[in-house]
């Protein structure tokens, strides 16, 4: 299990930067760190930022042998909850408070799960195409019939490779080959079994009865089309939570801008925290 060794190293996990304040970038299923390198440099000029890769992620959990016991879907990982808390022990390993998080697609809810659990950790945070159901019920519009994700897991299952290339095409803005390229071979790294069991973790996931019991104070960022977190979502998730979160709705497809509209996504980064950033610095990768 992770928590059996240091969690940083385990999770390959560092910091970029030497600003005053902590920015903790996590990323979401069949990612890893590496799909924040091209904002990674912009934060880095005034924050320091927190990038780690989860359990589940190629960059960690590719090898043969003791390596698949760092993520154990059938048992401590097979909800959200245990993502949390390796978030916040994460954040107490760097002895870190107060942060921003910005979370993506599943990271959302679990940064919103943390803020619950410990929300001293968090000054704000701001989540990037997340969604507390994926499943259409009732009157909630998650962007997926029962019988769409049942598809997924088969696809999966059947041949996890190809539906990877096929979900990339769906996920990434098409416009941006290299970052669909980019997000095929994260999720190519991925044991198949890993990322069957995160699937349906994911795709089965309602978290609806977290959203107003997040105190910390939020932004959603959502794209003009994104087929896995729909503008729905977003204006859900705002209706629902305490605080009255901005929703920011980016005039970009798909569920990656950080990907295919960095530039786009770090001027919305920069209105929420009141900044600037400086152009053209190193990019990283």
């Amino acid at each position: 299990m992770v928590l059996e060794k240091n969690l940083s190293t385990a999770m390959n996990a560092r910091i970029v930067g030497s600003g005053g304040e902590a920015v903790v970038l996590a990323h979401g299923y069949g990612g890893d760190q590496s799909v924040w390198d091209k904002i990674v440099p912009y934060l880095a000029q005034l924050y320091r930022v927190l990038v780690f890769d989860w359990p589940f992620s190629g960059a960690v959990n590719n090898k043969e042998g003791d390596d698949l016991k760092l993520f154990d879907p059938a048992g401590k990982y097979s909800s959200y909850d245990a993502f949390a808390l390796d978030l916040i022990a994460l954040l107490d390993e760097f002895n870190l408070k107060s942060t921003v998080f910005v979370g993506h697609s599943m990271s959302g809810m679990i940064g919103c799960i943390a803020s619950v659990k410990r929300p001293y950790l968090f000054k704000s945070l701001i989540l990037i195409g997340a969604s507390p159901r994926y499943i259409n019920i009732d009157d909630y519009e998650g962007g997926f019939e029962m019988s769409d994700i049942t598809q997924i897991i088969s696809a999966i299952e059947t041949n996890y490779h190809n539906w990877a290339a096929n979900f990339a095409t769906l996920a990434v803005d098409t416009n941006d080959p290299l970052s669909v390229e980019k997000f095929v071979k994260c999720l190519r790294r991925m044991r198949p079994e890993i990322a069957l069991a995160l699937a349906k973790t994911v795709f089965y996931s309602d978290h609806r009865d977290i959203i107003d019991k997040v105190s910390t104070p939020c932004t959603i960022i959502s794209t003009s089309s994104d087929v896995v977190a729909p503008k729905s979502v977003a204006f859900y998730m705002q209706k629902k939570m305490k605080e009255n979160p901005n929703v920011e709705i980016m005039n970009t497809d798909g569920h990656f801008p950080q990907l295919t509209a960095h530039l786009e996504l770090l001027d919305v980064l920069g209105q929420v925290l009141g900044l600037k950033f400086d152009q053209d610095p190193y990019i990283i990768g």
